[in-house]
C-alpha cells in the first residue's frame, strides 16, 4: 500500500501533473472565481454604506471652518499656552484674519464654527470682517468697541478649541456639555439640556413601540402558525398589506383618523362615550406617535415571530398537555422559549427603525413627539452637520451595542427575521 502523505506526487492527473498541485489551483480559481462574483456586490456596500459610515464619524469630530481661515490666530494659539488676559497681540491676529477673510468670503465659514459652541456669533464674525479694514491699533479695543462679544473669555476659548480642526466638542454638546472660561467641560444650565432628554424620550419610546408591537404580533404569528394553508395565506396577506401602501400615505391617514375631529373622536361622541367638548387629543404628541410607529412597525415585529413559530412542533404542547400541565405551563416552559430567537430579532428590528425613525414623529409627534432623528435633520437643514453626524454617530453606536447585546445572549447566528 502506497503512503499517499509521505508520497503525494505519485498521484498524477491525466495531463501529468501531481494532484495535489492541481487540487491547490483548482481551489484557487474557484476563490477568485467567487471573489469576482461577489465583488460588484461589495463595492456597491463600499461605496454606499461603509465610505458614508466613516466619512460621518470624520465630519464629527473634523470642522475646519475657522483653522483652515485663520492661519494668524492658530499660529497665535499654538505659541501661547490659555491665559485668563487676552493680550493686544493676539487682537492683532485676530484683524489680521478678518480682513482676509473679508477678502476670500470665508468670515461666516470661520463665524459658524464658533457659533456651534458660542451662539450668535456668526453675525459678530461677519461684521468684524466688514470693519476690519478700517480698524487701526489697538485693535482690542476696536474690537470691543464693535461688539462686547470680543471681550467674552467664552469667544475665546472656542476659538482656541477650534484652531485644531479636530475636536470633541460636538459630542460634548452631545451630552448636554459646554466649555466655561477656564476651556474646562460643564454642564449645561437644566433648562437649555436638550440633547440628553431627546436620547432618553427617543430610547423610551422606541422600548414602548417595541413592547406594543411584541404583545400585538405574538397573536397574529400564532395564528399564521397554526391556521390552515388557506386562511393563513389570507392573514399574510393583510399583514404585508401595509407594505404596498405609501408610508406617507398611511400616515396621513393615522392624521384623519385620530385628530380631534377625526373618526375616532367623532364614533366617540356618536355612541355617547365622549362629549363634544371632551374629544381628545391623540395627534400631534407622543400619543400620536407611538400608535402610528405601532403600526407602522408592527409587521417586522410578526414576521421573525411567524417564522420561528411556524417551525415548532405541536406534538410538543400535546404532550406536555398529556403529562398533566396545564395550558399556561405548556405556553410559559414549552412554547415561550422557543420562540425567544423570534421576539429577540424581531425586538431588535423594530427598535433600531423606532430609534432613526424621522417622517412619522416629524408628520404626527407635533412638538411634543419629537425624537433624535428630527433633530438630527433640523441640524442638517442648518447646515451643522458636524453636530448631526455626532448624534449620529452616537445612534450607531447604540444600535451596536444592541447587536452586541444579542448576539451575547441569544446569538447572531440565531438571528431569524422572516
Amino acid at each position: 500500500m502506497v503512503d499517499l502523505t509521505s508520497a503525494p506526487d505519485l498521484l498524477r492527473t491525466a495531463d501529468g501533473r501531481p494532484l495535489k498541485s492541481a487540487l491547490a489551483a483548482a481551489q484557487r480559481k474557484a476563490k477568485w472565481r467567487a471573489f469576482f462574483l461577489v465583488l460588484p456586490l461589495l463595492a456597491f456596500v463600499v461605496l454606499t454604506f461603509i465610505v458614508p459610515i466613516l466619512k460621518m464619524l470624520e465630519r464629527s469630530v473634523n470642522h475646519d471652518g475657522f483653522s483652515a481661515n485663520a492661519p494668524a490666530m492658530v499660529a497665535w494659539f499654538n505659541a501661547n499656552p490659555a491665559s485668563g488676559d487676552i493680550p493686544e497681540e493676539a487682537y492683532a491676529a485676530l484683524v489680521t484674519d478678518l480682513k482676509q477673510m473679508q477678502k476670500d468670503k470665508t468670515a461666516g465659514a470661520a463665524g459658524t464654527r464658533i457659533n456651534y459652541t458660542v451662539p450668535g456669533t456668526i453675525s459678530v464674525f461677519k461684521s468684524a470682517a466688514r470693519a476690519a479694514e478700517k480698524m487701526t491699533p489697538p485693535y482690542k479695543d476696536a474690537l470691543i468697541a464693535s461688539n462686547k462679544m470680543w471681550a467674552d473669555p467664552l469667544v475665546w476659548v472656542a476659538m482656541r478649541n477650534a484652531s485644531s480642526a479636530y475636536t470633541s466638542d460636538f459630542y460634548m454638546v452631545s451630552a448636554d456639555m459646554q466649555r466655561d472660561a477656564n476651556g474646562d467641560m460643564v454642564r449645561v444650565e437644566e433648562n437649555q439640556r436638550i440633547y440628553v432628554y431627546l436620547f432618553l424620550k427617543t430610547f423610551a419610546l422606541s422600548i414602548v413601540i417595541t413592547v406594543a408591537c411584541l404583545l400585538l404580533a405574538f397573536p397574529i404569528a400564532h395564528l399564521l402558525a397554526v391556521l390552515p394553508m388557506a386562511k393563513s395565506n389570507l392573514l399574510m396577506i393583510l399583514v404585508l398589506l401595509p407594505f404596498w401602501t405609501s408610508l406617507l400615505v398611511r400616515t396621513s391617514s393615522w392624521i384623519a383618523i385620530l385628530q380631534e375631529q377625526g373618526i375616532i373622536n367623532d364614533l366617540m361622541v356618536w355612541i355617547g362615550a365622549f362629549s363634544e367638548d371632551g374629544r381628545i387629543r391623540m395627534i400631534y404628541n407622543q400619543t400620536g406617535t407611538i400608535i402610528v410607529m405601532t403600526h407602522i412597525l408592527l409587521p417586522f415585529m410578526v414576521l421573525p415571530l411567524y417564522s420561528v413559530m411556524r417551525v415548532i412542533p405541536p406534538s410538543y404542547a400535546r404532550a406536555a398537555r398529556s403529562l398533566g400541565a396545564t395550558s399556561w405551563t405548556t405556553f410559559r416552559r414549552i412554547y415561550l422559549p422557543q420562540t425567544l430567537p423570534g421576539i429577540a430579532a424581531g425586538s431588535l428590528l423594530v427598535f433600531i427603525l423606532a430609534v432613526g425613525y424621522y417622517i412619522t414623529p416629524a408628520l404626527v409627534g407635533g412638538a411634543d413627539g419629537q425624537l433624535i432623528s428630527n433633530l438630527i435633520s433640523f441640524h442638517m437643514n442648518k447646515a451643522n452637520w458636524s453636530m448631526a453626524a455626532a448624534l449620529a454617530a452616537i445612534l450607531l453606536a447604540a444600535v451596536l451595542i444592541l447587536y452586541w447585546l444579542y448576539d451575547r445572549l441569544i446569538g447572531i447566528d440565531r438571528l431569524k427575521l422572516g
